[in-house]
């Protein structure tokens, strides 16, 4: 395969940075035919190439072993988290929103990327509702919560949690990528900081907030949820734990007993919260499909189309990128700086998960030394692919989505490439500083 075989997955890359720009009103009514689109160019190459047959199976393997997950996982926590309403009753300030960052991002961690994002993103928005200066909010948002909280334990981050289900023990992250997540974590508040504190005196030049008192109340909504919530989070680390030879196969594609009633659990946890949830509480969060359907339609494509640049990395030096693996695995041993970089750029336009599994693999893929003599090798695939999914807005699911919630409030984020000069600008000095303490 030629990297010729790239050209439909650097297409809807394209599509994604440039039509929102020249053709706002068309990309917005028909970017999930467009993405389709570049998806038929992959199946209609694959079909030439290798076969009706061949094009079958390859659509149900990334969709059986990868998307599908993906999104059961991101509908579920999508679903529950906007049943769950947190209310803050306080002023608006730099102070605040620097605590309420930290702490969010923290718990990240412990309760998935995607369900952080859902449930804090609106009382968030709610707090600073009468700033004028919103979208820098938006953007931390996504670089903390989104994507660096996710690095401390294997449900944090899908990446996190293919090593997990791969053998890589559950708080592994939490001793080894603590420092990293600190060393991005605490300059990226620090910077937020200083920036809200300019956004906000210069806001306040437009509009003066009224006298009230100094109070900090939170109340909480949709309570049934966090059950759910935590349900969730337990099937996802039980399908990791539960060892057994039970499978199904569907055409070629074998599915693990434990995936396959994970998946379930999670579909029917959701259908229990859309019924049996609090109905006021969701409307009140202004529960939208639209956010979750956007995501949907440009991710079916995109795992197609990623399908050949992930094949084609697999098979390392034989393959299309065989100079790109020569890079990292030298006949001095594993690069490790540049498996930080080029497991975090890919992750930035790929789906990070895959992108983990196949430096993982490249690294040798054994847990047991992986672990140990190899630390810093699957430390720089685990940083790489976690912190580096906030360089895009497809880097990470819940990317997308904030994006679309904030959308939906009025905020004007800023385009692809808009967003790119945020995250160039502030995370790869931080990560250039985090290759050279930790890598």
């Amino acid at each position: 395969m030629s990297l010729m075989w790239a050209v439909p997955f650097c297409g809807i890359l394209l599509s994604l940075a440039v039509m929102p720009l020249i053709l706002p009103n068309f990309w917005h009514a028909h970017f999930g035919k467009v993405s389709f689109a570049w998806a038929l160019v992959t199946l209609f190459m694959i079909t030439v190439e290798f076969g009706i047959m061949a094009t079958v199976g390859e659509v149900l393997d990334t969709y059986l072993h990868h998307f599908i997950p993906f999104i059961i996982f991101i509908f579920s926590l999508y679903v529950i988290a906007g049943g769950i309403k947190i209310d803050i009753l306080t002023k608006a300030n730099p102070y605040f929103n620097t605590f309420y960052l930290a702490v969010t991002t923290f718990v990240a961690s412990w309760i998935g990327t995607t369900g952080a994002a859902m449930l804090f993103i609106r009382p968030f928005l709610h707090v600073n509702q009468n700033r004028q200066s919103k979208r820098h909010l938006v953007i931390f948002f996504i670089f903390l919560v989104c994507n660096i909280g996710g690095s401390l334990t294997a449900v944090g981050d899908p990446p996190l949690f293919l090593g997990f289900l791969n053998g890589i023990d559950f708080f592994w992250p939490t001793t080894h990528l603590f420092g990293p997540f600190l060393t991005v974590t605490v300059p990226l508040l620090v910077i937020f900081y200083f920036l809200d504190t300019y956004k906000f005196k210069k806001d306040g030049m437009a509009y003066h907030y009224s006298e009230e008192d100094d109070r900090f109340i939170v109340k909480l909504g949709g309570r049934r949820n966090f059950l759910y919530l935590l349900m969730a989070i337990a099937a996802i680390i039980f399908s990791g734990i539960w060892e057994t030879d039970l499978s199904v196969t569907i055409y070629k594609t074998h599915l693990k007993a434990p995936d396959i009633i994970r998946d379930l659990i999670l579909i029917a946890l959701a259908i229990l919260s859309l019924s049996k949830g609090n109905k006021r509480v969701r409307e009140e969060n202004k529960f939208s499909w639209e956010p979750f359907l956007e995501v949907f339609k440009v991710f079916a494509a995109i795992f197609i189309t990623a399908a050949p640049v992930i094949a084609m990395l697999k098979v390392g030096d034989t393959g299309a990128f065989s100079s790109l693996v020569a890079l990292v695995n030298t006949d001095q041993g594993p690069n490790n700086m540049l498996y930080f970089w080029i497991t975090g750029g890919l992750s930035s336009v790929l789906d990070n998960a895959p992108t983990y599994l196949v430096f993982f693999n490249l690294a040798g893929g054994d847990p047991i030394s992986l672990m140990t003599t190899q630390a810093k090798t699957l430390l720089a695939v685990s940083a790489g692919s976690v912190f580096m999914g906030a360089m895009t807005y497809i880097g990470n699911a819940p990317n997308f989505m904030i994006k679309s919630i904030a959308e939906k409030e009025q905020i004007a984020m800023p385009s692809f490439f808009g967003y790119m000069l945020w995250s160039c600008g502030i995370l790869l000095p931080i990560f250039i500083i985090v290759s050279l303490l930790w890598i």
